[in-house]
């Protein structure tokens, strides 16, 4: 976003501005995970060197991009790629100790965090033209204004949930080919090169670093494109914090960077098929959805910004999901919220004014502390955030890390699809429209009120991540429900938006199996023990 386009003459919208920009600040400190410095270096309890069997999600097989043989360890090539090392740990800095600590975390911990660093920086509506419309990113002009993306909740679920399967899949192809190939890492070669990270003598070629960040490279290409600089300039610091360290020579990092361009050319193209293309709807779009609800004798769902904002994506409900496919979108989509004209819901607004009212400190600080508003990696990356967090207290392999992430993103995802669809279905007003005088404790998102995203984001993440960690599943059910809360004690829902949002769908259990899903929408508890 350019100064010049930002400066207006109107101090109304110099003032938004202004505000805007320091509540951006404020959610910014919270989207970047202020621990992760203190991450220490990875140090799998399983290696899982048997991943090359797991099954892929987008892939055919683990084999279906060829990797060609490395070279033999007793040659010249060989010799220089060795050298290589030496001579950057015959005089390493402080500095590159620092990236290797970093980068051995956890190449997919890393990517991840990156990736949640973008969607906060993207995280930002634009500001309407002087006529009072309102400018779309365009990615077919993604330095214009306003940038492209946009990156609201949705957008940022699907973002989070290509990465994590690109990722996935390309580790599991990497293992395929390690176990096939069987070359040592260098310091296991040459007793002169020093491992500066844990030694797990597991082969390398090609470089499990390098293909989580080839199809990392792919992705974010398509989803971030004007970041890119700084994701390649990223790349390249991990393939020279990897060599300093002894992990890989550099030709395990150029057939592992290949193969992982592969695979995310392929999530790449599932991407540009899955009907995201058409998430942003045409005015006359819009206006069908208001006339629907008026033709169901309810009051319509409006923007209460000034002017009028068109609703966010109103047919991201149509794009295609992971683990189940678009017809089922539709038979979980919940029964309607009670009437905007019926005693229920009556008392349901009276209730969200009680707790504008008299809201309570502790009321206050869930209200707070899961806002995931403007300038924030949003509710997905909330709980991306959660799960890395006890990730790296599980010590997984980072296969084990792709696998899981993938899990947890897809069904984040498809979370949002039937949320935005079950929204724009019923299209129903939130409380503040129906009733000016309730005030919210933070913000007032662009799009209708049922079902709760934040609690049908939540309720999805709890499912999955006490699969993932059971001993955990207990407090990922409580945060959940306190997410959920969160978004009534703040005036932003009714109580239906919320317990609906948060409760499994009765045709699915949380998550539905379909025969196209090639078996990935049930989950394999054996596989995390």
């Amino acid at each position: 976003m350019t100064k010049n386009k930002l400066m207006s003459s109107k101090p109304k919208l110099a003032w938004a501005i202004l505000c805007g920009g320091l509540l951006i600040l404020a959610a910014c400190n919270k989207s970047l995970n202020d621990r992760s410095a203190d991450f220490p270096v990875l140090n799998p309890l399983k290696t899982d060197a048997n991943a090359g069997d797991w099954r892929p999600i987008l892939l055919a097989s683990a084999n279906e991009f060829t990797v060609p043989a490395p070279l033999p360890v007793f040659g010249a090539p060989y010799a220089l790629e060795i050298n290589e090392i030496k001579a950057l740990q015959q005089n390493i800095s402080a500095s590159q100790l620092e990236q290797i600590n970093y980068w051995g975390a956890g190449t997919v911990l890393r990517w991840n965090e990156t990736m949640r660093e973008l969607v906060a920086k993207r995280n930002l509506a634009p500001v309407q033209n002087a006529d009072g419309t309102y400018p779309i990113p365009s990615a077919a002009n993604p330095f214009g204004y306003p940038e492209f993306p946009f990156s609201n909740p949705p957008y940022s679920a699907r973002a989070y949930a290509y990465l994590s399967v690109a990722q996935y899949d390309a580790l599991v192809a990497c293992a395929y080919y390690r176990r096939l190939y069987n070359r040592q890492a260098p310091y296991q070669i040459d007793a002169q090169v020093k491992a500066l990270l844990p030694a797990n003598n597991q082969p390398t070629y090609p470089s499990e670093e390098a293909v989580v960040t080839g199809a990392t490279l792919e992705i974010m290409r398509r989803l971030f494109p004007a970041d890119i600089a700084l994701v390649q300039a990223k790349a390249d610091q991990l393939l020279q914090a990897k060599l300093a360290a002894g992990m890989i020579v550099r030709s395990d990092w150029e057939a592992g960077i290949a193969l992982g361009r592969s695979v995310g050319l392929r999530a790449a193209a599932r991407a540009g098929a899955d009907n995201m293309g058409r998430a942003v709807g045409t005015p006359a779009e819009w206006a069908a959805l208001e006339a629907n609800a008026i033709a169901r004798n309810e009051t319509p769902w409006i923007s209460l910004e000034i002017p009028k904002r068109p609703p966010m994506l109103p047919n991201f409900g149509r794009v295609r999901p992971f683990l189940f496919d678009s017809l089922t979108t539709i038979a979980i989509r919940p029964p309607a919220p009670p009437s905007t004209r019926s005693p229920q819901f009556q008392q349901e607004l009276a209730e969200v004014k009680s707790f504008a009212n008299g809201i309570t400190r502790e009321q206050e600080r869930m209200v707070h502390f899961w806002a995931d508003g403007v300038g924030t990696y949003t509710p997905p990356g909330h709980w991306n955030a959660i799960a890395a967090e006890d990730f790296v207290a599980a010590r997984f392999s980072e296969v084990r890390w792709a696998r899981n992430l993938a899990l947890l993103n897809m069904s984040l995802m498809d979370a949002g699809i039937t949320c935005w669809d079950t929204k724009y279905f019923y299209f129903n007003p939130r409380p503040s429209q129906m009733d000016p005088s309730i005030k919210t404790t933070t913000g007032l998102p662009n799009f209708p009120a049922y079902t709760s995203g934040h609690s049908t984001f939540s309720g999805a993440a709890a499912t999955i991540l006490g699969h993932i960690l059971p001993s955990r599943a207990t407090a990922y059910v409580a945060m959940a429900k306190e997410a959920s809360d969160s978004r009534l004690f703040g005036g932003i829902h009714y109580r239906s938006d919320c317990e609906v949002g948060l409760a499994p769908r009765k045709k699915s259990r949380g998550l539905c199996h379909h025969p196209r899903t090639n078996g990935w929408g049930r989950l394999s508890p054996s596989r995390n023990r």
